[in-house]
């Protein structure tokens, strides 16, 4: 008599389609003309400021480090929340006319493909951010030593970064809101300048983006105080949180 071979049970991996939407958007990003702009000049920009002040250093003009170590932070953070605009803005945006039929309708949640935008642009974004950064503070570290130290520079990156994570999430929650490209760029730009003129007017006690770019120069020569930067990166935090889940809710409510 013949053995019945035992069907196995069919298993589904619920997370699948919010993987193939990541890494279909990391690839996405990496092949965009916009991101690849952003890198170039990025590397352009760095290297020559930090070889400019490198010659003010071999013929004895010797100037602050950390001063211009944060500057041309202060500087990449600001060029590059301008090209994040561009970069999260249209994230979703850009495939609402094929998103329907595409996407959604094979099996995928619009939660899990809001999650697989955001997680995308976050790692290729600021991960690319934060390799850029190291590779910025160990330049100036070798060759602007003066008043620079390894922890300040280290604290600093991570509260640069943090902040653009806030500017990232905010970018695909309006992307998922917008009904084109050119309106979600114009909406977050406005939101980004009006938020922060505002937060400019809060008391000294609470920590704002502005006050946190200005203390740079004493991050990056280590003397900075450890609770109010966690402070700040906890609002960074908490504020990308909630902006996700208003741009989740909207998102899975809305039509395509």
């Amino acid at each position: 008599m013949d053995a019945v071979a035992e069907k196995k049970p069919i298993t589904f991996n619920r997370w699948l389609p919010y993987w193939a939407v990541f890494q279909a958007d990391v690839r996405q990003t990496l092949r965009s003309w916009v991101y690849r702009f952003w890198v170039l000049l990025s590397v352009l920009a760095t290297a020559g400021y930090l070889l400019f002040r490198f010659g003010y250093h071999e013929v004895g003009i010797i100037q602050s480090a950390s001063l211009h170590s944060s500057q041309l932070l202060r500087w990449i953070v600001l060029g590059s929340a301008a090209i994040i605009c561009v970069l999260t803005a249209g994230s979703i945006s850009s495939e609402r006319g094929t998103m329907a039929d595409s996407v959604l309708s094979r099996g995928i949640s619009r939660y899990q493909y809001f999650m697989g935008k955001w997680h995308a642009r976050l790692v290729t974004v600021l991960g690319t951010f934060l390799a850029l950064g190291m590779l910025t503070l160990i330049s100036a570290l070798f060759l602007l030593h003066e008043d620079l130290s390894w922890d300040g520079s280290l604290v600093a990156l991570l509260t640069v970064a943090a902040l653009l994570a806030a500017v990232i999430t905010c970018g695909v929650t309006v992307s998922a809101i917008a009904n084109s490209t050119v309106l979600g760029i114009a909406v977050l730009w406005a939101v980004l300048c009006g938020g922060g003129f505002l937060l400019k007017f809060l008391p000294q006690r609470y920590p704002s983006p502005d006050r946190a770019l200005q203390r740079l120069p004493y991050i990056l020569q280590g003397h900075y105080d450890f609770n109010s930067l966690a402070e700040f990166v906890g609002w960074s935090i908490i504020l990308s949180c909630v902006a996700a889940l208003i741009g989740m809710v909207y998102f899975s409510r809305r039509d395509v």
